[in-house]
């Protein structure tokens, strides 16, 4: 099973989610990992009778919330420890330390820190990383149409002193009323729908989900996309 850490204060339920079913459509099958403190996921995501903790399906995705650890969500479904989940890719949203220590992010595929420019989500997406004790490589993921250099040295200055080893790729998706509006009227009717994303929001989910894969699918990753948008 392929690891994928998002890491940040910033809001990232709704991305997680819309990356997951993108890749369920390629035919993977994915776990979403909620394991944040405010557990948005468990508000958003429709689920008959919530306990504590639970996995529930969701258009093709499971999303396991209230977990502290991935044994614990071995155990739930009972998986032997010693075995993998049955799935192919775990998306792992996290706003905790602890989390970091728990899901064994260091040992991740692929980990990417989310933030956008306010002084919050950076300062508070950092603290997340403070009991590092090894280097960890990390894509941003910058919820902001373009980065001014100050912005960005800023950030830079901010993680002096940090284990984080910043990878040369940065991913943008852009804060724009339409974006923010389609996502909050899907998460209302309980639907997962592309057609009236920003070009630059799809864009981006199509660089990340190329990534995780770590294929060159651009075709078929866009082609997938054309029927999301259809809703097919």
């Amino acid at each position: 099973m392929k690891n994928i850490g998002f890491i940040g204060g910033y809001d990232k339920t709704d991305l997680i989610i819309y990356i997951a079913k993108v890749l369920v459509s390629l035919g993977n099958k994915v776990l979403v990992i909620d394991s944040t403190v405010n557990q948005k996921a468990k508000y958003v995501v429709p689920v008959i009778k919530p306990t504590t903790s639970y996995v529930t399906d969701f258009e093709g995705i499971d999303v396991a919330v209230g977990f502290d650890s991935m044994e614990e969500i071995k155990s739930y479904l009972g998986t032997p420890q010693n075995n993998e989940l049955d799935y192919d890719i775990a998306l792992i949203d996290i706003d905790k330390t602890e989390s970091v220590q728990s899901y064994k992010i260091l040992e991740a595929e692929r980990n990417y820190f989310v933030t956008a420019f306010d002084t919050y989500s950076l300062k508070r997406g950092l603290e997340i990383l403070s009991g590092l004790t090894q280097i960890l490589k990390l894509t941003r993921v910058f919820f902001s149409s373009e980065a001014s250099q100050e912005e960005e040295d800023y950030l830079n200055y901010l993680s002096l002193g940090y284990k984080i080893e910043w990878e040369e790729e940065k991913i943008y998706f852009p804060i724009n009323i339409e974006d923010q509006n389609t996502i909050a009227e899907n998460e209302r009717v309980s639907k997962i729908k592309f057609k009236k994303l920003s070009n630059q929001y799809k864009e981006a989910m199509i660089f990340m989900v190329e990534e995780i894969l770590g294929g060159e699918q651009y075709s078929e990753i866009k082609k997938v996309f054309k029927q999301l948008e259809k809703g097919v």
